[in-house]
């Protein structure tokens, strides 16, 4: 095939550059080039790569009269203009393969340190204090465990609790028949009544923005944990702090927050409400910078996933 141009827009690890280039595919790397600087480039361009330092909208893609495709290392689509990629027949690629394991992991090390209380303890025995009744835990076994969202990464969550005694229940709006031995397809009602532990695994759009509310947090029967792996605003941070200061929720494990913008790098250089203080504070909160996914394993898995679907899609 002849040369065409995909243009790496963020760094991704080296196996799909040189998948593509072992295909056919020129590749050129702009990972610090601002937008001004791309736009000359990207007229000649069939594909870009990308993570989330760019929003792709109507005016990016503009100057990409060329473009076939985009490929994203990561989950979520939220930063890609998909009605616009439609209508002008671009292929849309994105990798949750590649990091479901490292995700579902991460949620259960949230999970299970939330539960021991293993941050507060640490913390703790560093600064001289030998304190044990305060830290006395809760064991996973016997509880209900509600995951919504059941694609990739809520599959691979409630696959890692197969080994614990524990209940596994699942909502997702858009899939139906998905129960299995190990996993009893729900209604959001019947988490509201059994859960003891509820975890988002669902993409960011209109629909799901803060899905949990104030209004979801009132339906929930008992005290139960919180975990967010997906995207932050699917998640109130204010409703949060509400129930972790009035015991309605027992604690949280947040990978992703509110606040979070396009560049994770520049997460500090805004102005925190003072919600955010709240979960710095409290002990009953377990915070990770957006690494749920972010593993030696996942780095190479997200570009080999991108790469055979490209390749497969292109005959190459």
């Amino acid at each position: 095939m002849n040369k065409r141009l995909v243009v790496f827009i963020d760094s991704v690890h080296p196996i799909l550059e040189e998948k593509l280039q072992q295909a056919g595919f020129e590749c050129t790397n702009h990972f610090h080039s601002s937008f001004e600087d791309l736009k000359p480039i990207l007229s000649d361009a069939v594909g870009l790569v990308i993570r989330s330092r760019f929003t792709i909208n109507a005016d990016f893609l503009s100057f990409c009269p060329s473009l076939e495709f985009i490929a994203r290392s990561g989950s979520g689509l939220e930063n890609i203009d998909t009605t616009i990629c439609k209508e002008r027949n671009i292929r849309l690629y994105n990798s949750p393969e590649g990091n479901r394991n490292a995700v579902a992991e991460h949620a259960l090390g949230m999970l299970l340190s939330l539960l021991h209380k293993l941050n507060k303890a640490d913390k703790e025995v560093r600064a001289g204090v030998w304190e044990r009744e305060a830290n006395r835990g809760e064991e996973l076994d016997g509880k209900t465990i509600a995951i919504i969202g059941y694609g990739n990464n809520g599959a691979a969550f409630a696959k890692k609790l197969r080994g614990f005694d524990v209940k596994v229940m699942a909502y997702d709006k858009y899939k139906q028949n998905f129960g299995d031995h190990f996993v009893q397809e729900c209604t959001l009602e019947a988490i509201y009544e059994q859960a003891d532990v509820v975890s988002f695994h669902i993409p960011q759009n209109e629909e799901t923005k803060k899905l949990f509310n104030l209004s979801f947090l009132r339906r929930m029967k008992k005290p139960f944990y919180l975990l967010n792996l997906s995207r932050g605003q699917i998640v109130d941070t204010s409703t949060l702090v509400y129930g972790l200061q009035n015991k309605l929720i027992k604690g949280a494990g947040l990978d992703v927050l509110e606040y979070e913008k396009k560049s994770f790098e520049s997460f500090f250089d805004q102005e925190m409400p003072p919600e955010f203080s709240y979960l710095i504070a409290s002990e009953k909160v377990v915070l990770t910078p957006h690494v749920g996914g972010w593993t030696t394993e996942s780095y190479i898995k997200l570009s080999a996933v991108l790469a055979e679907k490209i390749l497969t899609d292109f005959n190459c």
